[in-house]
């Protein structure tokens, strides 16, 4: 299939920021969207806001650092639409600290839902692109994943290895299924509301607010990457403030 209109597109993190403008752009395009996030009526307001419009949507509260919980979303897509052609692996969380602080279960956080979340989805949706014969990720990285700052090491690491499990798995895809990833820079969304120390937020705080671009500038790029014939595989994308080193 190529184009967006009447495509089967999941998506994690899909509440706010990058995947509710994603949902949104891809709505008004035609893809019928199942939206997955852990703040549930903030799903529901989105998804009626969408159907307003005409949209075909469906939704449910997913934890991806849950196994189950990935599994249900795209059995939930499968069972409302019969199929699943996309699957846009969006959720992330990023409270950054420098290592003396010793936040250990921040760092199990990011790695839960950074690296472990995205392996949910390839487990979910992986074998049933093969039953179909096609499928495609999207996978939302960071600029993170290329490099690192003193308070980031951890988030870094984790979008690093993210990045190498997406293009190991666009090695192992095969001519059927397509992989692709886009790595933002800074965005203007809630992602610093995480951030635990309150200088480090501040400094973060100063860059966002003097360069970052608009979530809607990276769901252009996943709709380029999903938009493209059957037979294109864009697998690497990174978008970021023109202002951004």
């Amino acid at each position: 299939m190529d184009g967006i209109e009447s495509k089967v597109i999941v998506i994690t993190g899909a509440s706010s920021g990058i995947g509710a403008a994603t949902a949104r752009l891809l709505a008004g395009s035609g893809a019928r969207l199942v939206l997955g996030a852990r703040r549930e009526e903030r799903l529901r307001e989105l998804a009626e806001e969408l159907r307003g419009g005409g949209a075909e949507v469906a939704v449910r509260a997913v934890d991806v650092s849950r196994r189950d919980d990935v599994a249900a979303l795209v059995a939930l897509a499968q069972e409302t639409f019969g199929r699943v052609d996309v699957l846009v692996g969006n959720a992330g969380t990023g409270p950054v600290s420098l290592l003396d602080d010793l936040r250990v279960d921040d760092w199990d956080a990011m790695i839960d839902v950074n690296v472990k979340g995205l392996l949910h989805g390839i487990a979910a949706a992986l074998p049933l692109f093969r039953a179909q014969g096609h499928g495609q990720f999207v996978h939302t990285l960071s600029t993170a994943a290329y490099r690192t700052v003193p308070g980031q090491a951890v988030y870094s690491a984790s979008k690093a290895a993210a990045r190498t499990l997406t293009e190991g798995l666009r090695q192992e895809a095969g001519p059927s299924v397509r992989v692709s990833m886009v790595s933002p820079g800074f965005v203007a969304t809630d992602f610093l509301a995480s951030v635990p120390d309150a200088e480090l937020r501040a400094r973060l705080t100063e860059s966002m607010d003097a360069m970052a671009i608009p979530p809607e500038a990276v769901a252009r790029a996943i709709r380029f990457a999903i938009e493209q014939p059957a037979d294109v595989d864009v697998n690497e994308i990174v978008v970021r403030p023109t202002a951004q080193a």
